[in-house]
């Protein structure tokens, strides 16, 4: 584990998040799914925002509604009034990521901002809702997580976007490479396209930098166990159950 630079990681032990709220139920990003959460004693959230046609900020996964909902559409061509109607897996309306900081007051969200058009408006309602504390923003697109951070400053938790990954685990290899200051944390997947992301060393880079590692989605126990041994600080899981009994396991359940 490494220290705490910034309040939003103010936790005692590994940090266990649901991601999209626990998707392994099919009702991901939905209040259903968030609320089974912290039902289940999870308070770090992960989910993903977009924009509709009029500007309102959803949490939702995907850029069109096909796949989990019983609508159809790109949301940036679809109005509120429209979006608002969508059921996910049939049965729970898809939320505005403004009721969802307003239901959880305890929560803590980890934003996954998916289009450019939903960075400004991500920024006025954490700043409206003095939400510092209780967001870090990320983005595969390094630009868009700098961007954030340049309008608000280091009041805003952010992590690395694949450049930044790209350059801390090319600086774990003793490969002089650009990484872009400010981040708290790196959040990664475990593998990605059969290469290994997350190892020993990539954590003890991150850790020199007092950046935390964030592995995302883990589902099997096993996996979970060998990336704790690593010492990565947080994982990102669809089955909260199997995360938190591994957590508990360990003593490290909060």
């Amino acid at each position: 584990m490494t220290r705490v630079r910034h309040p939003y990681l103010d936790h005692p032990f590994p940090i266990p998040f649901a991601h999209r709220g626990g998707a392994a139920d099919g009702l991901e990003n939905t209040v259903a799914a968030f609320r089974r959460a912290a039902t289940a004693g999870y308070r770090y959230f992960e989910t993903d925002v977009h924009t509709t046609a009029d500007g309102r900020l959803v949490a939702f996964h995907d850029a069109t509604l096909d796949r989990v909902t019983d609508a159809r559409g790109r949301i940036r061509d679809l109005p509120w009034s429209v979006v608002s109607r969508a059921r996910v897996a049939g049965k729970e309306p898809v939320p505005l990521f403004e009721e969802l900081l307003e239901e959880f007051p305890e929560a803590r969200w980890n934003v996954d901002v998916k289009a450019e058009s939903a960075l400004a408006p991500l920024m006025e309602l954490v700043r409206r809702a003095a939400a510092w504390n209780r967001v870090c923003v990320g983005s595969f697109n390094e630009g868009r997580v700098a961007r954030a951070l340049r309008l608000a400053g280091p009041r805003l938790a952010t992590s690395y976007g694949v450049g930044g990954v790209l350059g801390l685990r090319l600086r774990s290899y003793g490969i002089p490479a650009a990484v872009r200051a400010g981040a708290v944390a790196a959040q990664v997947p475990e593998r990605q396209h059969g290469i290994r992301v997350v190892d020993r060393r990539f954590v003890r880079a991150a850790h020199a930098r007092g950046l935390q590692v964030h592995v995302w989605t883990v589902n099997d126990p096993d996996r979970m166990a060998a990336l704790l041994d690593l010492g990565v600080d947080g994982i990102m899981t669809d089955h909260l159950e199997t995360l938190r009994t591994v957590l508990t396991d360990r003593g490290v359940w909060v």
